[in-house]
């Protein structure tokens, strides 16, 4: 007698296509961004697949990735096996009392976190916990926790999250705008030349055989700008540093860093674009981490269609494990 399949079991099996009906908390975001929180586990290459094979649809329509979907929107999910998404791992008290300490500006709309170095923004990649899912764990009760953008793990400085769908699209289309001005301090090897303001070069995405991400610059690259001013030069063990004010023009993934790196200056701490030798050195001066610190953000603020846009600036100071060992260097003057 043949064996009868279990239609549950069957059915669990195969994965089915799903209707999800957007929500106004939803309202305004990318489609791509809004596949990102349905289908879970899915990694970007896939979701962006799926969508140009049109088994994506939106109210049974083709849809290309930055379409903004609206409340009411029906979305068509593809039938995808994929690998259950691991739940965030939880914050402790001291973690989430030290990121509700860390606030530096908050209104009903967004607030403006001091990031600490060493803590990604968001999980994954290995990463159980970032910032965000901390930080919603820490106010339960908050209807939307949105990064409107991103640091490096071990950049420290401004952070700007979206407390509502209006203000988290106002600020995403004022950082598309260049409406958005933001201000590193960055410690790199060697002397910068103060006649150089401004570095610009195209820059690609590349994979190590480790599957490590890095970026170099290239000709098949997206073009990138950055503006630079020297504020110090110092001696270091008979190396010479320099201490920088880096303003970036646009918006690529480690900017600075490659910049930097591309002048044969690296950030002091960068260990991907650094030298060993080089941050051992750096190391025995106190330097623990990348000297990497978004110092300064200004903003417009949401303000109703018409009215005069009211710009808000956030700054904070260096973190004591890069200020304290800044302030013994000696200083050159040149």
């Amino acid at each position: 007698m043949p064996l009868m399949k279990n239609p549950a079991s069957d059915d669990k099996a195969r994965p089915a296509v799903r209707y999800v009906t957007v929500g106004e908390e939803a309202s305004g975001q990318r489609l791509d961004n809004f596949l990102v929180k349905h289908l879970k586990g899915a990694p970007k290459p896939l979701i962006y697949k799926v969508l140009r094979k049109g088994e994506v649809r939106v109210n049974k329509g083709r849809v290309k990735p930055d379409y903004r979907v609206k409340e009411g929107d029906v979305v068509r999910l593809p039938p995808l096996r994929l690998a259950d998404a691991a739940e965030p791992g939880l914050a402790s008290t001291a973690l989430k009392k030290r990121l509700e300490d860390s606030i530096l500006y908050e209104d009903s709309g967004m607030i403006v976190i001091n990031k600490p170095a060493g803590l990604a923004v968001h999980g994954g990649s290995g990463v159980s916990l970032g910032l965000i899912e901390a930080l919603r764990q820490a106010r339960p009760e908050a209807k939307l926790l949105e990064l409107v953008h991103r640091l490096d793990r071990e950049t420290s400085g401004c952070l700007l999250v979206a407390k509502k769908r209006s203000a988290l699209r106002s600020l995403q289309d004022a950082l598309r705008n260049h409406q958005v001005s933001k201000t590193y301090l960055a410690l790199v090897k060697g002397h910068w030349p103060k006649r150089k303001r401004f570095v610009e070069s195209k820059l690609e995405k590349y994979e190590l055989a480790s599957g490590e991400r890095r970026v170099k610059t290239s000709d098949e690259g997206k073009l990138s700008r950055t503006e630079f001013t020297v504020l110090g030069y110092y001696e270091v063990a008979g190396l010479e540093c320099t201490l920088l004010e880096a303003m970036p023009v646009t918006g690529r993934t480690h900017q600075i860093r490659v910049h930097a790196q591309s002048l044969g200056c690296p950030l002091v701490g960068d260990d991907k674009y650094s030298d060993d030798a080089f941050n051992e050195a750096m190391q025995k001066k106190g330097f623990k981490r990348l000297f990497l610190h978004a110092a300064k953000l200004s903003f417009p603020l949401p303000v109703a269609e018409g009215a005069a846009i009211e710009m808000k600036t956030i700054e904070v100071e260096l973190p004591d494990d890069l200020r304290v060992p800044l302030e013994k260097l000696p200083i050159k003057n040149k």
